[in-house]
């Protein structure tokens, strides 16, 4: 054990505890919400989180929320008048569920956290970097080094899940009476495959969502707002102010695409991100001043006249 022993640790996320002032014990994992620092001791972590951080946990919150509604409204149609009432007893489960988990992780009873920060990618996978100093015993040093940005994902997610479970069978029961007795509950059976989905998600691949959501929610946003625009046929403002829900669909995609701008820029210099959000309108904007002249069967007419 005298690597153990030794001043220094090996490995990237070993530390030795700090007792009573003094550096003591064995090379090891370090308590949850701590992590060795440069000189391997594991020293509490009291750092606040980045807006980048908030971001990302903003971003995790809003999967549920964001696939609950696509639900609701995929299963509901023009069938049920319930579809509204589903869509914000859906938005009170997700805040009531961020809340509560803030509320539970350290400093308990606060709506903030403290975070140890993230450094690098390898920071979500500690479990890789276990190390083996004489290539026989291997040191076991996993831990969040994240801390909390892994596990209070989760923790929100269980929420999410719970509070569901509680309160939807019951509103669906005496709302959904439009529906069949099969097709009131299939957004709930939904939700119970997608929460499973998005927990391996985020337990296989938090690190890479971490720096690749920004692009994500951009590419996504961008996607589903053409994708909606052509499914409605909308091919000018006169379309789409016709109906209020277009507006509603069009502003939450404007907001969507200022979250990933803002994601990037992470407005270091606000006199140069901010004039960013002007670009928020440029797609809707672009299809629709585009929309006349892609028209298939204005091509496809041109394509038989010979022009």
């Amino acid at each position: 054990m005298a690597v153990a022993m030794s001043s220094t640790c090996p490995g990237l996320y070993c530390g030795r505890m700090m007792i009573n002032g003094s550096v003591e014990g064995e090379c090891g994992v370090c308590p949850r919400g701590e992590r060795a620092n440069l000189q391997k001791v594991c020293e509490r972590c009291n750092e606040s989180p980045e807006l980048y951080d908030w971001l990302y946990l903003g971003f995790m919150a809003m999967l549920p929320l964001v696939l609950h509604w696509f639900f609701i409204e995929w299963y509901s149609g023009k069938k049920s008048s319930s579809a509204l009432l589903q869509h914000i007893t859906a938005m009170l489960e997700c805040s009531v569920s961020a809340v509560v988990t803030l509320l539970v992780t350290e400093p308990v009873g606060m709506l903030s956290i403290r975070s140890c920060g993230v450094q690098m990618l390898s920071d979500w996978y500690t479990m890789l970097y276990n190390p083996s100093p004489d290539y026989i015993n291997t040191i076991h040093c996993t831990q969040e080094a994240v801390y909390p940005l892994y596990t209070i994902v989760l923790i929100y997610y269980a929420f999410c899940l719970v509070l569901m479970m509680l309160l939807r069978p019951l509103l669906v029961k005496k709302i959904a009476c439009g529906l069949g007795k099969s097709d009131r509950f299939k957004s709930i059976y939904a939700a119970l495959y997608f929460f499973p989905i998005l927990t391996v998600l985020q337990a296989v691949g938090g690190g890479l969502l971490y720096y690749a959501f920004p692009y994500i929610i951009l590419v996504l946003s961008l996607v589903t707002l053409a994708v909606y625009m052509s499914a409605s046929e909308i091919q000018s403002f006169k379309n789409l102010v016709a109906k209020k829900k277009r507006l509603v669909v069009l502003f939450s995609h404007w907001l969507l695409h200022a979250y990933g701008i803002i994601s990037i820029s992470r407005l270091d210099k606000l006199e140069q991100d901010l004039p960013l959000l002007a670009l928020v309108p440029g797609p809707a904007l672009f299809y629709i001043a585009t929309a006349k002249f892609t028209e298939p069967s204005r091509i496809l007419s041109e394509g038989g006249n010979g022009h």
